[in-house]
This record gives C-alpha cells, structure tokens and sequence, in this order.
C-alpha cells in the first residue's frame, strides 16, 4: 500500500508539472492571455456578468446622418466639406499671422494678432454650431407599423394616402406626403436628398457646412455668415495694407509681388473672392429674414400667387430669426432604440 501511495503521488506531481508546462507554454505562445493574467483585477473586463448595453436611436437611424460622443453631435454624410471649411479658416489665420502681421511688425504688435484670433475663435464656433446641430429632423412613421396602402408602392402611396389640409393665418396649404418617411410634413419641411432627412423647415443642404440648413441652426448659419465676412474682410485690409506698403518701396514693381510676397498676395485675392461670396449669401438671408422666407421656399416661388402666412412685418420676422426661443430636437437619438423613441404613430399620418 505503501508503494502504491508513493507511485501514486508521483504520478500526480508530473501531471501537475505537465499541466503547468503546458499553461505556461500557452500563455507564452498567447501574449495577449499572458497580459491579461498579469492584470490587476479592477481592470479586467468581465463581458459575462455585463449585460450589453442598449441599441440608441442614432445606432439604427435610417437617414445618412454620421453620429459622434454617443449621438450628442450630429453631421452630414460627406464632411469633406466642413473640413475643407476649417482649413481654409486656419490656413488665412497662419498666412495672416505670419507673413502679414508679424513680418514685418505692424504698430500694434499686440492687438493686431489678438483681434484676428478672437474673429477665428468666433467664426470657428459659429462653424461647429451650424454644423453639428440637429437642424430639424421630423420624426418618421414606425416602419413596422405601416398601413398596406403606404406599403404597396409609390403609385398606391400617391393615390390612397389622403390629402390633408392646414389653415395658418388664413392661408389654407397643403400638407405634402413624403414616400421615404411616410409622413404628411409640416407645411415648410422638405425632404433632404444627401442627409435622407425630413427637415423642419428646411432650406439648403449647405456643401460649406456639410450640414442641412433648417429651423434649429439657421440663426446659427447667419452668425457664420457675420463672422466669415468680418474675418476675411479683416484678413483683407492687412493684406492689402501689406502689398501696398511694398509697392510704395522705390524699387518695387507689380510683378515683383509674386516673388516677393507670394503669401500675402494669395491671402488677399483669396480674401476677395470669399468677401464677396459671402457678402452676397449675407445680403441675400438678410432679405429672405426680413420676408420670414427660406431659400427653397424662393425657389420653389412659394407665396407669389398668394399672400405669406408667415410674415410678421420685418422687425417681427427678424425677431422671430434671431431672438425666438428654438423647440426641442423632435428626434432623441440618445435615447434607447424603440420606435415610439424615434418615429411617429401610426394615427399621425
């Protein structure tokens, strides 16, 4: 019996040895399970006891919107333009900087560089503002919920859904339906095409911005408007400053300006044509505000035939743009994704 107890643990001291060896080796073939190991506890990760977090609304958004910090920050779906946008911002901002302000140093070594960074800093703001904000978004119709007359087709959704009608300020005016959201919109919304988006009303998908231009960050891309026009006008008086300061030197020419201030002269002829691209999109809103209209309400010739049920005089329609308080999102993309959460109910339509 002796013997046999010895054998017998020995035999369990090699099966211990083996199976540490062959954990050892294991972990050292995977140094990933090797790291894992060695860490401290309170920062391992327990997936098993953790159930997985919820679906948000903004994880199953049928639109073509693309979401940041957790659907707290909304854009377009192409942001090639609002990061084209920002590096022209930055680049007439280190020209200016540089090449114009700085060298040779003007009489204000102070100010001069501060006033161009506070008109960055607000131009800048007003960017992300009317680039990362909900613009407007109409709520769409549960998907699952749908009558057999708006799920059959196009042509059966043109001919069954019935017309609807509101009255606003004496002015009867057709609700439309919108085939993609399955919604009668508002009277001033209009279905985006790039976002795939019903917007509140709506008027332009602005290219500069990446971003639909609607009821909740119009005043913003007035500001923007302001601010860029302040900026690049302030970015072209120093340049012209500048250059006019060396053409007045005895040996300088024209054509010498190339050579000699390559910087300065792109910064300005850029700075041209941005004051006046803007100053006309400016010129052109401030008349559309003061008339309580939107750009595609005055493409599409909306109340020429009849009056505008909106206009509250021009004081009263500047007010309502820029000071009105805005109305909540009519989407929480945050919230948990349950189509009550995001879409509207089937009597709405």
């Amino acid at each position: 019996m002796d013997q046999y107890s010895t054998s017998t643990d020995q035999e369990h001291q090699i099966h211990q040895r083996h199976a540490q060896g062959s954990s050892s080796s294991s972990a050292t073939r995977n140094p990933i399970r090797l790291l894992r190991s060695l860490m401290p506890s309170c920062f391992r990760s327990s997936p098993s006891s953790e159930p997985p977090a919820p679906a948000r609304v903004h994880h199953v958004w049928p639109g073509k919107n693309v979401f940041f910090l957790d659907g707290r920050v909304i854009c377009g779906p192409d942001p090639r333009g609002l990061i084209l946008t920002a590096m022209a911002l930055l680049l007439s901002e280190w020209i200016l900087l540089t090449y114009v302000v700085l060298d040779p140093p003007s009489p204000h070594p102070v100010l001069v560089p501060v006033a161009s960074l506070i008109l960055l800093a607000t131009v800048t703001a007003t960017l992300l503002l009317a680039a990362t904000r909900d613009p407007g978004i109409i709520p769409r119709r549960v998907p699952d919920s749908l009558s057999p007359s708006v799920e059959d087709g196009e042509t059966s959704a043109a001919t069954r859904t019935p017309r609807r009608f509101v009255v606003i300020n004496g002015v009867e005016m057709q609700l439309k339906f919108c085939r993609t959201c399955k919604i009668h919109r508002p009277p001033r919304s209009a279905h985006c095409a790039v976002c795939d988006n019903c917007v509140d009303k709506f008027d332009q998908h602005c290219s500069w911005i990446s971003q639909c231009v609607g009821l909740r960050n119009y005043r913003f891309y007035l500001l923007l408007l302001c601010s860029a026009f302040a900026f690049y006008g302030f970015a072209l008086t120093f340049s012209v400053r500048r250059i006019r300061a060396k053409l007045d030197s005895p040996d300088a020419r024209l054509f010498s300006l190339v050579t000699t201030l390559p910087e300065t002269l792109v910064l300005a002829v850029f700075s041209f044509v941005a004051v006046c691209v803007v100053a006309g999109l400016l010129a052109f809103h401030a008349f559309l505000a003061a008339k309580n209209k939107t750009s595609h309400e005055w493409e599409k010739g909306r109340y020429r035939s009849s009056p505008n049920p909106y206009d509250k005089g021009a004081l009263g329609n500047i007010k309502e743009c820029l000071f009105d308080k805005l109305p909540p999102p009519g989407v929480d993309f945050r919230a948990t994704a349950e189509p009550a959460t995001w879409a509207q109910p089937v009597a709405s339509c």
